[in-house]
């Protein structure tokens, strides 16, 4: 057969065990969905959806309040509007309102249809956005559904708007209509974003696995054709971690983009996709998008099939609060730069400051003082896109999971190759995880058969290192405590240098100033333990003196810095509120870190690090897929 046919038919071949073979729930007639633009120009889309062979009692009807990748509430109801109920002969039935997102049906025939619009204009890889030019679909932000329905297959038609020619790029599966596709259950239904519009595609194959490329965007040809090449090399590289590609469902594996000077900068993972979106375009910005790409890219195993026992299944009708998003996010922050690196799409210039800035801004970053890295993990429903009007603390007792977990992943990496003289490394850690908890088939796609816990990867780290101690120490110590790896130490195996980016230079600490009326306004929150802090210096006073001498915007505190001496004791004056106040702060060296070769920093690269950095950034067991 053609290498073009295969994947649909693998696809077809899917579906049909689910509908037809399976339990008697996969026999019932599936959901039907219908999407449709009248007015794309409007940003509205109309949805008419079929709900058949209903069981008896009240039929709950909701509207999905978080996303798959996302852990934040973002009560999609509010863009639904005219919602209405009707039987299949077209007499309404009572919708009753419960909640902000779900509505009740108590009496009904065995066939419900249900319609509305839904606005969307925000293009990410969250919500939903239409235009005139295409229709960016993230299902949760989209699609009603039924409770009691999950394991239901579904079945979505998109109606082209006039003569547009548009064309749909999904993870959904084909059918013989090339506007209709089907889902096995609601799981992976609302897992499958859908971009249905004009954009450029380009396909290629590694080993059996099929990869489309679907991009949106303002460039030319020659500008896709390259990205999709380094594509297949970030491909190949991530798939060299494992050992193996993970096994998509139809055999093949969808990447969509949207890179338009409205789109917000994002990206998502998804079972057998990902959705990525960015203001920047090819030309502009290109190399960030492909960081981008790797990123979401890996998470097609570690998170997507390698899934933490807190998030499966994924809960559409509240937060999602996990414990290990330090492993699933922050690990795989790690491995997007590495894999570029490797692939030779990153320099290693560029590969040191973006694992070198996780590092320094995890050993500055008061915020460890206060939490865990898997509290911080846990702290996910507050700070992944979530939005509130009351200022918070997170500046101070907040670090990111993705910063935090990305340098402990460089970390324990370099742990474990100096402790085992390169023999054990965190591809192993990764591959005994996918073996263990990813790699078996799932009884239907959008489900995951074992997922971890915690104790699983102190089990599995046991047991590739060979060394239950070390595991439970990094667990306890690095993960459920607040103490950090010897990065200097690490770092200087490859050849790497931890050093002060400012030494001798005075420091009231790390502020953020704005210029103000009458001096330097204070724009953060400072940071406790800072000269400025003991001062009494908060957020919003101006500083208007230092050392005797006048302030008069925020280039002028830098200066007058700069000709002082750590350890000197100055006068601050500043404003707070209409009260002027005068403190003494005795000045630090500034704390600021950079992570630089050695090389830049003109030291000599002995022979075991050059062996060891080589080791490193090098393809596991010496070759790619």
């Amino acid at each position: 057969m053609t290498r073009g046919l295969r994947p649909i038919l693998l696809a077809l071949a899917v579906v049909c065990q689910l509908l037809l073979c399976g339990t008697g729930a996969y026999a019932q007639a599936p959901v039907e969905y219908r999407l449709s633009f009248p007015e794309p120009e409007h940003r509205w889309m109309q949805v008419e959806v079929t709900f058949p062979d209903l069981p008896a009692g009240p039929f709950e009807l909701h509207m999905s309040r978080s996303s798959p990748g996302r852990y934040a509430l973002h009560e999609f109801a509010k863009n639904v509007s005219e919602l209405r109920a009707t039987d299949t002969a077209g007499a309404a039935l009572r919708l009753e309102p419960y909640g902000p997102s779900r509505w009740r049906i108590t009496e009904h025939p065995s066939t419900v249809r249900v319609s509305y619009r839904v606005f969307g204009d925000r293009m990410d890889g969250t919500f939903l956005a239409i235009d005139s030019s295409h229709a960016h679909v993230n299902m949760p932000a989209a699609l009603v559904w039924a409770a009691g329905l999950d394991r239901r297959a579904a079945r979505v038609q998109f109606v082209r708007p006039g003569e547009g020619g548009w064309q749909v790029a999904t993870q959904l599966f084909p059918t013989a209509d090339p506007l209709t596709f089907t889902a096995p259950n609601l799981q992976y239904l609302m897992d499958s974003p859908s971009e249905f519009g004009t954009f450029e595609l380009r396909t290629f194959s590694v080993g059996a696995a099929s990869f489309r490329m679907a991009v949106h965007h303002d460039g030319t040809p020659q500008e896709v054709e390259a990205f999709a090449r380094d594509a297949e090399k970030v491909v190949r590289e991530a798939g060299a971690v494992f050992g193996e590609l993970a096994p998509y469902d139809g055999g093949t594996y969808t990447f969509i983009a949207d890179y338009l000077p409205w789109a917000a900068r994002d990206g998502m993972e998804h079972r057998n996709s990902t959705i990525m979106t960015s203001g920047g375009s090819l030309r502009s910005t290109r190399d960030d998008l492909l960081g981008t790409l790797s990123h979401e890219f890996f998470h097609s195993w570690n998170v997507e099939r390698i899934r933490p026992r807190t998030l499966e299944p994924f809960d559409l009708d509240d937060v999602n609060v996990s414990g290990e998003l330090w492993l699933a996010e922050g690990f795989t922050n790690y491995y997007g730069p590495l894999v570029l690196a490797r692939a030779g799409l990153q320099s290693l210039r560029d590969f040191t400051a973006e694992v070198g800035g996780m590092i320094v801004e995890t050993i500055t970053s008061p915020g460890r003082r206060v939490r865990s890295l898997e509290e911080m993990s846990r702290m996910a429903p507050f700070v992944d896109a979530a939005t509130s009007m009351d200022r918070t603390d997170f500046p101070n007792s907040f670090l990111s999971y993705y910063t935090w977990g990305g340098a402990l992943g460089t970390g324990l990496d370099l742990m474990l190759r100096e402790r085992s003289d390169g023999r054990v490394t965190l591809d192993a850690v990764m591959r005994a995880l996918w073996v263990q908890h990813g790699r078996s088939a799932a009884r239907e796609p959008g489900y995951v058969d074992r997922p971890y816990s915690v104790d699983d990867v102190r089990r599995v780290l046991a047991e590739v290192s060979g060394d239950a101690a070390f595991a439970e120490s990094v667990v306890t110590r690095f993960i459920q405590g607040r103490e950090l790896p010897d990065y200097e130490h690490l770092l200087g195996l490859a050849g790497l240098l931890l050093r002060r980016a400012r030494p001798g230079v005075a420091s009231l600490g790390d502020l953020r100033l704005n210029d103000a009326e009458g001096g330097a306004q204070v724009a953060a929150l400072v940071t406790p333990g800072t000269p400025a802090y003991d001062a009494g210096l908060e957020r919003e006073d101006v500083i208007v003196g230092l050392g005797g001498a006048v302030v008069r915007r925020a280039a002028d505190v830098s200066r007058l810095l700069v000709g002082m001496r750590p350890g000197a004791t100055v006068a601050l004056v500043y404003e707070r509120r209409g009260q002027r106040l005068t403190r003494q702060v005795r000045l630090v060296e500034s704390d600021l870190l950079e992570v630089v070769t050695f090389e830049e920093a003109g030291r000599p690269l002995s022979d075991a690090q050059r062996r060891f950095r080589a080791a490193w950034l090098s393809s596991p067991a010496g070759n790619a897929l």
